[in-house]
C-alpha cells in the first residue's frame, strides 16, 4: 500500500527538511521501519532498542491513534496518512539559518540577538529572517479581540514598525478578551493603551498610531506605507474597505473573524489568489450577523484566531512557509475542530477579477446597506427607560416582551415580562394582544428593532415600542440592581 507519513517540525531535521515521506507498507510497523531505514538518524527517536514505539511519540492513522487500535500491527489502506505526533517542550536542536544575507537590511544589536535568540536558531528564520522582521512594517486595523494578540505577538517577534488604527475607548466589557488592555485602562483611548502595552513588551518597536476611523478618504494614504495589513475589525463596511484598499495597493490582507465559538482565518492577496470579495461577494443584510455585544463570544477565541493571524503575518514577512492564501481555515473552539476549505480567485470579482469595476474606494456604509435606502422604511417608535418607568408608575396598560435568550434573562429583566426569544417572535405573535401597547426589549435595542420590523412585515397591527438601548439602559437609568452586560 502507498501511504504518506507526515513529519512534524521537531523531526524534520532528520528527514532532510521534508514534511511528508511516502512509503510502501501494509502495516504501521512496516511504514515506520521503511521510514527509519531511509533516515537512520531518526530511528532512535521513534523506537527503543527493543524496537518498541517510544512513549513520547504518538502515531495516528488518519484520525485514529494506533495505541487504541492494533499498535504497530495496525493495517493500512491505500492512500492512508500516518501522522507522527511527538511531545514537545519548547524547542529542539537545529542548524543556523541558511537564507542569504542582505546588507540592505538593518543589523541586530547584541541586545536584539539575545532577545530574539529563539528565532535565530530556527533555520527558517535565522539572522537574515530576523533582520527582515526588523525592517518590516505591519498595519493593524483595530486593537480589540483580534488586534490584541496580533499586536503583542508581532511586537514580541521583533516586527520593526507596527501601525495601529483605532478610535474607540476601553470599556470594562472589553477586558474579557482584549488582553492588550487592563482594568486601569478603562476609559482610555484604546490606541493609547495598546501603544503602552506594545512598548512594554518591546521598547525597540516603532509604533505609529492612527487615532481615527478608517474611511474611504484616508484608507489608501494610511495603508500604502505598510508591507502587510492585518484586519482585526468587527464590522462589514470596514472589512470590504480594507480588502479593496489592499487589492488596489497590492498589499496582502491577513484576515480573521470570530463569532461566539467559531473563527475564520485566511490571507487575501489578489496578486497570488483570492480576495475577500471572491469569498463573500456581498455582505449579509444589516443586523443578520449580531455583533459580539449582541451575540456574545468566548473570550479565548479571538486570542486563538489572532495568534493564527500573527503567525501568517510573520510568514509573509519572512517569505516562507505555506501561507493561508487560497485557503480558509475554520475553527470551532467548542468542539475543538479545525477545517480547511479551498478558495479560488473569482474571475468575475468586481475588484480583483479580469474586468474589475471597483477601481477606487466606494461608500462602504451604503454598500453594506447601513445608509437610508431610497424607499424609506416606516420608522420604529422608541421609548426610553425613563419614559417606560413613568408609564409603569402610572399603571399604563402595556405588555412587555423580552426577546433575549433564556440564559440572558437570568441576568435581569423588567417587571411583568413575557419571554419570547427573538427566533420565535413571529410564529408566536398570537400570544400578543394587538389592542394593547407592546414594548419589545433586548440587550441594547438592536434585536428588538429587528423583531419589530419582522412583526410588522408579518402583518401584526398592534402598537410596537422599542426600548431604546435595551435592558442596559434600564439598568443605567432606572434600576441599578440589574447588572449591565
Amino acid at each position: 500500500m502507498d501511504v504518506k507519513i507526515m513529519i512534524p517540525t521537531a523531526l524534520r531535521q532528520f528527514t532532510d527538511g521534508l514534511s511528508e515521506v511516502s512509503v510502501e507498507a501494509k502495516t504501521v510497523g512496516e511504514a515506520l521501519n521503511g521510514l527509519t531505514e531511509k533516515y537512520i538518524d531518526l530511528q532512535q527517536y521513534i523506537f527503543t532498542d527493543n524496537k518498541t514505539l517510544r512513549s513520547y511519540v504518538n502515531v495516528y492513522v488518519n484520525e485514529d491513534n494506533i495505541r487504541q487500535k492494533s499498535g504497530l500491527d495496525t493495517l493500512l489502506a491505500n492512500n492512508d496518512i500516518i501522522l507522527l505526533v511527538p511531545s514537545i517542550a519548547g524547542g529542539c536542536s537545529g542548524e543556523t539559518g541558511t537564507a542569504g544575507d542582505d546588507t540592505a537590511l538593518p543589523e541586530l544589536t547584541h541586545d536584539e540577538i539575545t532577545r530574539y535568540s529563539r528565532h535565530l536558531i530556527l533555520p527558517e528564520v535565522g539572522l537574515p529572517g530576523q533582520r527582515k522582521l526588523k525592517n518590516s512594517r505591519v498595519l493593524l486595523i483595530g486593537t480589540g479581540g483580534l488586534g490584541a494578540p496580533l499586536a503583542m505577538y508581532l511586537a514580541a517577534a521583533g516586527v520593526g514598525t507596527i501601525g495601529i488604527v483605532d478610535f474607540d475607548f476601553v470599556e470594562e466589557s472589553n477586558l474579557q478578551r482584549q488582553i492588550i488592555h487592563g482594568t486601569r485602562d478603562i476609559g482610555r483611548p484604546k490606541i493609547a493603551s495598546a501603544k503602552d502595552r506594545i512598548k512594554s513588551i518591546n521598547p525597540k518597536v516603532n509604533v505609529i498610531a492612527f487615532e481615527t476611523k478608517l474611511t474611504s478618504k484616508n484608507a489608501l494614504e494610511i495603508i500604502k506605507g505598510f508591507d502587510v495589513v492585518a484586519d482585526g475589525t468587527d464590522n462589514f463596511p470596514t472589512r470590504y474597505l480594507v480588502n479593496d484598499a489592499c487589492v488596489l495597493l497590492g498589499k496582502p490582507n491577513v484576515y480573521g473573524s470570530v463569532f461566539r465559538f467559531e473563527g475564520q482565518a485566511s490571507v487575501f492577496y489578489a496578486e497570488a489568489g483570492a480576495c475577500y470579495r471572491c469569498l463573500y461577494p456581498e455582505p449579509p443584510p444589516p443586523g443578520l450577523v449580531p455583533s459580539c455585544a449582541e451575540g456574545g463570544i468566548l473570550g479565548v477565541l479571538p486570542g486563538i484566531v489572532g495568534c493564527i493571524q500573527a503567525n501568517e503575518t510573520i510568514k509573509l514577512l519572512l517569505g516562507g512557509g505555506d501561507v493561508l492564501i487560497n485557503r480558509l481555515l475554520i475553527f470551532d473552539s467548542w468542539r475543538m475542530r479545525f477545517r480547511e476549505l479551498r478558495l479560488s480567485k473569482d474571475p468575475n470579482c468586481p475588484v480583483c477579477g479580469q474586468n474589475p469595476t471597483v477601481k477606487e474606494l466606494i461608500d462602504y456604509e451604503e454598500f453594506c446597506g447601513l445608509k437610508n435606502p431610497s424607499v424609506q422604511e416606516e420608522p420604529i417608535e422608541d421609548i426610553t427607560a425613563i419614559e417606560l418607568k413613568k408609564l409603569f408608575d402610572a399603571n399604563a396598560d402595556l405588555q412587555i416582551i423580552d426577546i433575549r435568550e433564556p440564559h440572558e434573562l437570568v441576568i435581569g429583566k423588567l417587571p411583568n415580562t413575557r419571554a419570547i426569544p427573538f427566533g420565535q417572535v413571529v410564529r408566536r405573535q398570537t400570544e400578543l394582544d394587538p389592542s394593547r401597547g407592546t414594548v419589545i426589549v433586548c440587550k441594547i435595542g438592536v434585536r428588538s428593532a429587528m423583531a419589530i420590523r419582522a412583526l410588522r412585515n408579518s402583518g401584526y397591527t398592534g402598537r410596537l415600542l422599542n426600548l431604546k438601548d435595551g435592558i442596559n439602559a434600564w439598568a443605567n437609568d432606572v434600576d441599578p440592581n440589574i447588572a449591565r452586560y
